[in-house]
């Protein structure tokens, strides 16, 4: 099955990862991959996250959901602001296997928190098969809503909360704005979704075509969803907020920021959730980046289409924040 080129630079670096980089995660592997992953990402401290004074940062432990233990968020915002700020609520990629809240902060504090002067919350949610759905979004879920409760203890703004994650942030993310609009919970600004995790049924053409190339193909995304869904895994009548590209009723969304890469699995299935979006009514702003693989901008920061990512994420972001009444 022929497959769309990767971008030139990407493709070199894709090249020279290791080939332990590049396999499969599998049940058989899951365990080691997981104890390799937290062991080997690089896991910043409150005082390296703070950046010579540039950052306040404090780590909450706020009430879970209901029999669940409580949850912890990593608070940063640039120093020196009178607020109320507008606050990025974030949730790290990893599949719902890998990943921690504090290792995405370093490029978000860079490129999002001090030019926009947003506050941003991480969200350490439980990983699967440890915790399957639908503990990890009832863990991003009692976080939003305890920010959003104590707005005025972290000098944020609770009319203007953006919601956003990658991969399965990403996924998450748009389980969060479902749950949220359905509970009556605190709505959204608007909902970053990069290359989100959104379909556990692995139907889609790209998610065949894709299948063995790039850095997440169909054997690892299956893998990810049968740790988190376990016996509901492949059910007919799984929730939309386990996998939001299930959601039939996609009315009274927040604006999303949809992006992914038009050599990735999850192309499909993003491209079906903005569409779907549209079609209910909703604003949504979709960017297809050409020859991009999962995850490319973080493997390749310094490639062109990495940097265009960046800067179209940033402009949305702040025209988002124009729009509520926040002009930077």
């Amino acid at each position: 099955m022929a497959a769309p080129p990767f971008d030139p630079e990407l493709s070199v670096v894709l090249a020279a990862l290791g080939n332990e980089s590049r396999e499969p995660v599998t049940p058989e592997n899951l365990e080691a991959r997981q104890e390799r992953d937290a062991t080997t990402r690089p896991r910043p401290t409150a005082e390296d996250l703070r950046a010579d004074g540039r950052f306040e940062v404090t780590e909450f432990r706020v009430p879970g959901p209901p029999d669940g233990p409580d949850v912890t968020l990593v608070s940063v915002r640039p120093s020196g602001l009178v607020g109320p700020l507008p606050l990025l609520y974030y949730m790290h990629g990893g599949a719902m296997i890998m990943g921690n809240a504090w290792s995405v902060l370093p490029r978000i504090l860079r490129e999002w928190a001090l030019p926009l002067e947003l506050a941003v919350i991480s969200v350490e949610y439980r990983l699967a098969p440890g915790a399957q759905y639908p503990g990890p979004l009832e863990d991003c879920y009692a976080g939003l809503v305890w920010a959003a409760g104590h707005a005025a203890e972290l000098d944020i703004d609770a009319d203007r909360i953006i919601i956003g994650g990658k991969s399965a942030g990403g996924g998450l993310a748009a389980a969060l704005a479902l749950l949220t609009r359905d509970r009556g919970g605190p709505r959204p600004l608007g909902q970053l979704l990069l290359c989100p995790m959104l379909d556990d049924r692995g139907s889609t053409f790209s998610s065949h075509q894709m299948t063995g190339l790039g850095v997440w193909d169909l054997t690892s995304n299956a893998t990810a969803w049968k740790a988190l869904l376990g016996e509901r895994y492949g059910a007919a009548d799984l929730s939309p907020y386990a996998a939001p590209a299930r959601a039939t009723d996609l009315c009274g969304l927040p604006p999303a920021y949809i992006e992914v890469g038009s050599a990735e699995m999850f192309r499909d299935e993003d491209v079906a959730y903005a569409n779907a979006i549209w079609q209910a009514g909703g604003q949504a702003e979709l960017h297809v980046w050409p020859g991009a693989y999962h995850g490319f901008d973080g493997l390749a920061p310094r490639a062109a289409l990495s940097q265009d990512a960046r800067d179209a994420r940033t402009r949305w972001l702040r025209r988002l924040l124009a729009q509520s009444g926040t002009s930077h």
